[in-house]
């Protein structure tokens, strides 16, 4: 079955060039000219990936996905702005974006980005009976990609499954930004304060306290570090 993309843009020119461009890469588009279409979308269909312009009439980018993060709906974004403002890309991942693209852009190097981001959305886990793996309050079903803290299901973007994926496997590991980019985002260059971000958006979620963490730790000068301990570097 043909990935399938929500395309939301209230230029049809862009509309037009970006279904063209998936279409012609085996990917199934539908468009929405508003953000107010695209949700509705959303409430109607199931994708495996939203392609999303921040600068709309109505409803913009930001409110889409904010919206979406509050339904629960974890489908991966990815942010296509006219802004070349830092600010405005990282606004979008602390919000719950997955990844962002500057207009003009290279439709290829957009489709690249595009299915790259599907790919490391899905599960790499053996089909068959659920793998529950269990850290302190923690469980992480790896057949679902279901995370919960002392039994509450905790929602999360696709790059905050596959972080907290990453953490929950190496309990006690000690990831630089470095080890982070390399199995997040791949051969993707992001802004080094994107990882900031998502470690802050994960201690927004998991933290009794985000201000004084005591799970998603910083080890300064060296990087991250995820424990079921008390103590806290941070």
């Amino acid at each position: 079955m043909a990935d399938k993309v929500l395309v939301v843009d209230d230029d049809k020119t862009i509309l037009t060039m970006l279904h063209k461009a998936l279409k012609g890469n085996g990917i199934d588009t539908d468009l929405a000219i508003s953000g107010e279409a695209g949700l509705e979308l959303l409430t109607q269909n199931t994708y495996d990936l939203v392609l999303l312009d921040i600068n709309m009439r109505g409803i913009d980018g930001f409110g889409v996905i904010q919206k979406m993060r509050s339904m629960g709906l974890t489908t991966p974004v990815m942010v296509v702005s006219g802004r070349k403002e830092d600010q405005d890309a990282l606004h979008g991942l602390e919000l719950g974006a997955d990844d962002y693209i500057f207009k003009p852009f290279n439709p290829v190097t957009l489709v690249a980005k595009v299915k790259a981001l599907i790919r490391r959305s899905r599960s790499t886990s053996p089909q068959g009976t659920s793998n529950i793996i269990t850290a302190g309050p923690f469980k992480y079903n790896t057949t679902t990609l279901r995370f919960y803290k002392n039994d509450e299901e905790i929602p999360l973007s696709a790059k905050e499954n596959s972080m907290i994926k990453l953490f929950i496997d190496n309990v006690d590991h000690i990831f630089s930004k470095d080890m982070i980019y390399s199995v997040i985002w791949g051969e993707t260059i992001i802004d080094e304060n994107a990882i900031m971000v998502y470690i802050n958006r994960l201690r927004q979620k998991i933290e009794d306290d985000p201000s004084t963490p005591k799970y998603l730790l910083t080890v300064r000068g060296l990087g991250y570090r995820f424990t079921v301990g008390s103590d806290s570097d941070n």
